[in-house]
C-alpha cells in the first residue's frame, strides 16, 4: 500500500474521516499540521499549481463564506499570498506520495490514485460535514 503524507487541520472532522479511510484502506500516513507547516511559495505551488486559482481555497473558510474573499477574482499570486499569510484559506488535504501531489479528498479520483478499498460507498468528501449553522471546528491546539 502507499505511504502519504497527510497534511491537515488538527481537529477537522473531516480530515480525520479522510485519515481513517486512507488506513482502512491499508495506507500508512505521515500527518502533519497543514496550519503549523512551514510553506514557501514553491512548497504550496507543487501542490497548487496544476489547478485553477479559485480551486486552491477551502470553500467552507469563514472567509470565503462570509463573502470577504472571492477565489474566483483572485490572481495567481494575489492567491498565493493570502494562502501563505492564512493557511486556513487552503483547500484541505494536502497529500503528497514521493514527488506526486493531490489537493482535496474526491474519494473515486484518490481510489484511482492509490486506491481505497471498496469504501467509495461511504460520504468523506472534502466538504465540513457540520452544517451551515454549528459551529465551526475548534481551533488548533498548539
Amino acid at each position: 500500500m502507499a505511504h502519504l503524507t497527510f497534511y491537515e487541520k488538527p481537529g477537522c472532522g473531516g480530515n480525520a474521516r479522510q485519515r481513517a479511510l486512507l488506513e482502512a484502506a491499508g495506507h500508512r500516513l505521515t500527518v502533519r499540521n497543514l496550519l503549523a507547516w512551514p510553506w514557501t511559495a514553491p512548497a504550496l505551488l507543487a501542490f497548487l499549481a496544476p489547478l485553477p486559482v479559485a480551486q486552491w481555497f477551502n470553500r467552507a473558510s469563514p472567509r470565503i463564506k462570509s463573502g470577504e474573499l472571492d477565489p474566483g477574482q483572485l490572481d495567481r499570486d494575489t492567491a498565493l499570498a493570502l494562502l501563505l499569510a492564512d493557511p486556513l484559506l487552503i483547500r484541505r488535504p494536502l497529500l503528497q506520495m514521493g514527488e506526486e501531489r493531490r489537493v482535496g479528498f474526491d474519494p473515486a479520483a484518490i481510489d484511482q490514485w492509490i486506491g481505497l478499498e471498496g469504501a467509495l460507498d461511504k460520504d468523506l468528501g472534502e466538504g465540513c460535514p457540520k452544517g451551515q449553522e454549528t459551529r465551526p471546528c475548534p481551533p488548533p491546539q498548539e
